[in-house]
């Protein structure tokens, strides 16, 4: 059930049977159903044209929904209101500054459209910023700007915040930083909606994801146990040994599926099957007859590899339904 009009224990957002239709035909978003905890970072993913765009501005109240219940901060979108938007943050992916301002100044300029707010200096502070304080917007790098952003999302001191591609030009050391702020976020009681085309942000920083296609959520649950990824095949690789014959004649038999292919030798071991006994026969046979296996590998199927799978081949499911194994 939805909950009430009114703040309370409840999840953060709690979406029903959402629906966008632009023609009366084609469904944007096509019955879908979302739970944010409170207090968590959730990512949702997707591809273009997959429809989380659609879902996120309705959830902030940008756009209307053609049918089912949306709760925000145990508020009914519909009468949600300025009361609503004074408690939620928004990071676009490209937000006007004017360009002349410090960052100081943009901060506390930003703060004005609020009746209570979080200091400026800290703020700052907060997003990484205190070296730049001064700066005017217009020299501050791409990575800088992005924390900017955060900063006057933060501004309100919000509830819940939605984070549209929070790290898009950053580089890998700006990524890693901007995780452990948001991370930060949730220590001091806030909810992050998260969109991401980075899956290793998910998996760092996300303690729930939704992948959605065609207008649908395809699967959602911890990253760890996304669409049944916990009971996944191990696969162990390795470059395919001189004398082997390129269809696997002459590996050993490890009663395991074997796939060559590209020159690597694929071999998978399903949940509840012993790693260490397969990568045991299989290195001792290299042993005994001098096979190099230099480059050899083993891993567990990443968010990535589960993403790919789930928006690649979308299967048939009728509007809010899962995939098989997924927590719903």
């Amino acid at each position: 059930m939805v909950p009430g009009d009114s703040a309370g224990p409840g999840p953060a957002i709690a979406v029903r049977g959402l629906r966008k239709s632009y023609d009366g035909r084609t469904d944007a978003v096509a019955g879908i159903d979302l739970e944010v905890p409170r207090g968590e970072v959730f990512a949702l993913l997707g591809p273009n044209g997959a429809g989380k765009t659609t879902t996120v501005e309705i959830l902030e109240g940008f756009r209307k929904r053609t049918a089912g219940e949306v709760s925000v901060l145990g508020i009914d979108l519909a009468h949600g209101g300025r009361r609503l938007r004074e408690r939620i943050g928004i990071v676009l992916q490209e937000c006007g500054i004017d360009p002349y301002l410090t960052v100081i100044e943009a901060v506390r300029m930003h703060a004005l459209r609020y009746p209570t707010s979080r200091p400026a200096d800290e703020l700052v502070e907060l997003v990484g910023l205190a070296d730049q304080r001064r700066q005017r917007v217009k020299t501050l790098s791409g990575g800088q700007q992005r924390r900017l952003d955060l900063a006057l999302g933060l501004v309100g001191d919000p509830e819940l915040l939605f984070l549209d591609e929070p790290t898009t030009g950053f580089d890998p050391s700006a990524r890693r930083a901007s995780w452990e702020v948001v991370r930060n976020l949730c220590s001091l009681g806030k909810t992050v909606l998260l969109t991401t085309h980075y899956m290793d942000e998910a998996q760092a920083i996300a303690s729930h994801v939704a992948v959605m296609a065609l207008g649908r959520i395809v699967a959602q649950g911890p990253p760890d146990t996304l669409a049944g990824r916990d009971h996944l095949a191990t696969a162990i690789r390795c470059p395919l040994p001189a004398g082997v014959l390129p269809d696997g004649g002459g590996l050993p038999g490890l009663d395991l599926p074997v796939t060559v292919e590209a020159g690597t030798v694929t071999v998978e071991v399903p949940e509840g099957e012993d790693v260490a006994r397969a990568l045991h026969r299989l290195t001792g046979w290299a042993v005994d007859g001098g096979h190099d296996l230099a480059g050899l590998t083993v891993s567990r199927p990443t968010l990535e590899d589960v993403y790919l799978r789930l928006t690649g081949t979308v299967p048939e499911l009728t509007p809010g339904e899962t995939a098989e194994g997924d927590r719903p």
